[in-house]
């Protein structure tokens, strides 16, 4: 059960503010905000030698700790949700992977109450618009091209909770759907594709805002032919995301990305699915069949990369001591930015009065010792 903090002040840590780093500052939490001044008889929580920051916030998520967001019932979906919390993700958007439509349709129904509830902050669809050339986990025979009346047929199902939708859209009504999406207010991304550099730009001048998991069911940096990463890389309208588990990116892919996108367009992503805060063995994603050996999940047939076991604590923690890159560029990439993308920023992403008491403590070596959301304590601090 989850402790609610009351009017509590944390001080002594390390906070990370939109403006940098505070040593030795303090985050006032009252009811369920974080608070501009400390009520009388608030309680004081020592966290020196503990970092602050905001809650992390996964805009690509397809499960975690054995269940599934694509294909579990409702009190599953919610064990997933709280495996994630647990690591820190304070907001989750639930992804689905290709099915039948139908099928997709029935799952966002189901998702979209748990939006509606406010455990969900929405509904990603990846598949089944994508390409066969770069399906990775996804199945074959089950994949379409993005007709408009298709895709509004899984935004009515979601009810106004869907929040993206992954497009390869160089394929036939790829671009007409981009236009949709914007005009309803959902994100078109950019992923599973084959595309042409050139392509990529005109489905980025149609609206296109983000890049599926940049490097990843694409075609490579050519230095003839640069494909959707040149474009998306240089496109100041575009957030990439990143999965910073050491298996789907080299650390120099990286750095490449933080160093033309710059840090306020990346956003880091689990693509978790069930296996992530769980362990090894056999799963279902969708129709098709994983095992997942040493926290690396692997279709059964083909080999191919089946989503992730990541957990966002862990891809901070590797960023911070692999990558080492500045805590603060890696907050933007855990909150802030896919909290902008959301357009969730006034209320979550970052530690400001007025907001959410979303926040993760974590100790020196970045592993986390507490999670906050909504002013209750989800893992509550034990120090000392």
């Amino acid at each position: 059960m989850a402790v609610r903090a009351e009017s509590t002040v944390l001080t002594g840590a390390r906070v990370v503010l939109p403006t940098g780093t505070v040593e030795g500052g303090r985050v006032i939490v009252e009811g369920g905000r974080i608070a501009g001044a400390a009520p009388a008889g608030a309680t004081t929580l020592d966290l020196s030698g503990h970092w602050v920051v905001p809650g992390f916030v996964d805009t690509h998520n397809h499960g975690g700790g054995g269940a599934s967001f694509t294909s579990g019932s409702v009190d599953e979906v919610l064990t997933g949700v709280r495996t994630h919390r647990e690591h820190g993700t304070t907001t989750l958007v639930a992804s689905t992977v290709t099915g039948e439509m139908d099928f997709l349709a029935q799952r966002a129904g189901l998702l979209s109450e748990l939006v509606e509830q406010g455990d969900l902050a929405g509904i990603h669809f990846e598949g089944p618009f994508i390409s066969p050339c770069r399906k990775g986990a996804h199945s074959e025979s089950l994949l379409r091209d993005p007709d408009p009346a298709e895709v509004r047929k899984l935004l009515d199902a979601a009810r106004g909770t869907a929040r993206m939708v992954t497009l390869a859209t160089e394929l036939p009504g790829g671009i007409e759907s981009v236009r949709l999406l914007v005009e309803h207010g959902v994100i078109a991304a950019i992923g599973h594709t084959d595309a042409t550099y050139e392509e990529t730009v005109e489905a980025i001048d149609a609206g296109a805002t983000v890049a599926t998991h940049l490097f990843n069911a694409m075609p490579p940096l050519g230095h003839r032919s640069p494909g959707p990463i040149a474009a998306l890389l240089e496109d100041e309208r575009v957030t990439v995301e990143l999965i910073n588990d050491g298996t789907h990116l080299h650390p120099a892919a990286l750095e490449l990305a933080f160093h033309h996108a710059g840090a306020g367009r990346v956003a880091f992503i689990t693509d978790a699915m069930d296996a992530a805060g769980f362990g090894d063995g056999l799963y279902q994603l969708g129709p098709l069949a994983v095992e997942v050996k040493e926290g690396v999940a692997r279709l059964v047939e083909g080999g191919s990369i089946a989503g992730s076991t990541l957990t966002l604590d862990t891809a901070f923690r590797r960023a911070a001591t692999v990558d080492r890159l500045p805590v603060e560029d890696i907050v933007r990439a855990v909150s802030a930015n896919p909290a902008k993308l959301l357009g969730l920023y006034d209320r979550i992403g970052s530690l400001e009065p007025g907001k959410d008491a979303d926040l993760v403590v974590l100790d020196a070596d970045f592993s986390v010792t507490g999670v906050l959301r909504k002013g209750e304590w989800v893992v509550e601090p034990h120090l000392g």
